[in-house]
């Protein structure tokens, strides 16, 4: 129970710094002009006979998160390493992991409102045809669990640097790799580099794309591994995040 109630004191914390600030409404904004613009200007939303958000506009969301994730999380330890406030808070009645976790969760909250916040475009789809909400839901699943596995790993490098800047730009390297992994024309190239006794390898860089899994889902094929693979992501970088944590800490 105490866990419990440190866990949320940390993420109270968290959460009122984002939206005490700028910081969740700018990026909030952003992120709905984005996936809605897209959606209409790029995915042709309106001009589109197929009743399914599929590759009108959940297409656009990983290539929106590996951007505005990392924005989200690039402060959460970077911030405090920068003002040195990270010992204080360590040196609280919290343990690492408490405040790790609650540190995650505030800014995955910062994106489930942002999803719950794109729903006139499920409005109009309704309102336009008689669309399946299976695929609908399954991407809404696969799209949040993207943008938090994008946050988990900007988390994890965060807690490496005291350099917002430095976080930022290596999460978005990051998040960039593990989209593009898993496309076609990458793993034909690796197909090509690797012998064919190897072609497992090819395969397993592919299965380890981020895009791989949220492509599945979002076409409503809501499958245990997909989501047990982005669950292990986010276990893994905050794995990572408390290791780095207790090295600051030596």
């Amino acid at each position: 129970m105490n866990s419990l109630a440190n866990i949320h004191a940390v993420f109270k914390r968290e959460s009122l710094s984002y939206f005490t600030s700028p910081v969740a409404y700018v990026i909030v904004v952003i992120f709905l002009l984005a996936a809605q613009g897209f959606a209409f200007l790029f995915g042709q939303f309106l001009e589109s006979d197929n009743a399914s958000l599929t590759n009108t506009f959940f297409f656009w969301h990983p290539w929106i998160y590996m951007v505005l994730a990392p924005a989200v999380g690039m402060r959460l330890w970077s911030e405090e390493h920068r003002l040195g406030t990270v010992e204080l808070l360590l040196t609280m009645p919290v343990a690492p992991w408490h405040a790790i976790i609650g540190k995650y969760l505030a800014a995955c909250w910062v994106w489930l409102i942002a999803l719950a916040l794109t729903f006139p475009i499920v409005w109009t789809l309704f309102y336009l045809g008689e669309p399946d909400p299976g695929p609908i839901w399954s991407g809404y699943v696969a799209s949040y669990l993207y943008a938090i596995s994008c946050l988990a790993i900007t988390v994890a490098v965060s807690a490496f640097t005291r350099s917002q800047v430095v976080c930022f730009i290596i999460a978005v390297a990051l998040c960039l790799a593990g989209t593009l992994l898993g496309f076609p024309a990458i793993t034909e190239t690796m197909a090509k580099l690797f012998p064919e006794t190897m072609s497992w390898m090819v395969s397993l860089i592919a299965y380890c794309s981020l895009m791989t899994h949220f492509m599945e889902m979002s076409k409503g094929i809501l499958v245990l591994r997909d989501v047990l693979y982005f669950a292990s992501v986010i276990i893994l970088a905050l794995c990572v995040t408390a290791t780095a944590i207790q090295i600051k800490r030596a």
